[in-house]
C-alpha cells in the first residue's frame, strides 16, 4: 500500500518509512547485547536475614579480584573479620595495613580477615590500591552493595564486622575505631571457650 500525499500523489510505501527504524533497533538491540554479554557477572548471592550481634552471619557467594568464587562459608569454623572498604575511604588507607598485621599474628588461632569492597567495580584499582598499601589480605567484590546491605552497611566506611567460630556475629564495629578495640575483640574470638 502506498502513502498518498496531500496533493494526490503517491508517495513512498509505508514499509520504506519504517524500515530505517526496524534496522536502528535491531542495532541497538545487537549492541546492547553484546555489551551486556561482555560485562563481568557480579553474581553475588547473599543469603537471606541481617547481620546482628548474636544472630548468624548471613552468609554469601562472591568473586575475589582474580574471579575465583569464595564463599563466607568457605571460613567455617575460623574467626572471621570481615572488612567493609573501598579506594576513596581515607581511614581505610590507615586501618587495611593494621588488619594486615593483626591477620599476621593470630593467624595461629585460625582468624583470618575478609575485605570486601563496597561498591567498586575496578578489579585492577583495588589490586593497585591493595598493592601500594602492602595489603595481601584477600578481598572480594560487592559491586551492587548486596552483602553490604545484608551487614546494614551504608556510605560510613569502614564497616567492620566479626564472626566467632560458630558463624555468630561478635562485634559490629562501625567507621574509625582504635586498633585496640578491633585487637580486643579479635583475641576474644579466637580464644577457645570452654
Amino acid at each position: 500500500m502506498k502513502a498518498r500525499t496531500a496533493e494526490g500523489r503517491h508517495g513512498v510505501p509505508v514499509w520504506a518509512l519504517a524500515l530505517p527504524v526496524v534496522v536502528v533497533l535491531l542495532a541497538v538491540s545487537t549492541g546492547v547485547a553484546i555489551v551486556v554479554a561482555s560485562r563481568p557477572s557480579s553474581s553475588v548471592w547473599v543469603a537471606s536475614g541481617h547481620a546482628i550481634v548474636g544472630g548468624t552471619s548471613p552468609n554469601f557467594t562472591t568473586h575475589d579480584l582474580s574471579g575465583n568464587k569464595v564463599s563466607l562459608s568457605d571460613f567455617r569454623g575460623r574467626p572471621v573479620l570481615l572488612s567493609f572498604w573501598a579506594t576513596w575511604c581515607t581511614v581505610c588507607r590507615d586501618e587495611l595495613p593494621a588488619l594486615q598485621h593483626l591477620q599476621d599474628q593470630y593467624r595461629a588461632g585460625g582468624f583470618a580477615v575478609l575485605l570486601l569492597n563496597y561498591r567498586e567495580t575496578s578489579n585492577d584499582r583495588m589490586r593497585q590500591y591493595l598493592s601500594g598499601l602492602q595489603v595481601k589480605l584477600e578481598a572480594v567484590v560487592d559491586p551492587d552493595g548486596t552483602i553490604a546491605s545484608a551487614y546494614g552497611v551504608d556510605i560510613g566506611l569502614p564497616v567492620n564486622v566479626l564472626s566467632d567460630r560458630s558463624g555468630k556475629v561478635a562485634r559490629i564495629l562501625i567507621g574509625e575505631v582504635p586498633l585496640a578495640t578491633i585487637e580486643t575483640a579479635i583475641k576474644q574470638a579466637v580464644t577457645p571457650t570452654g
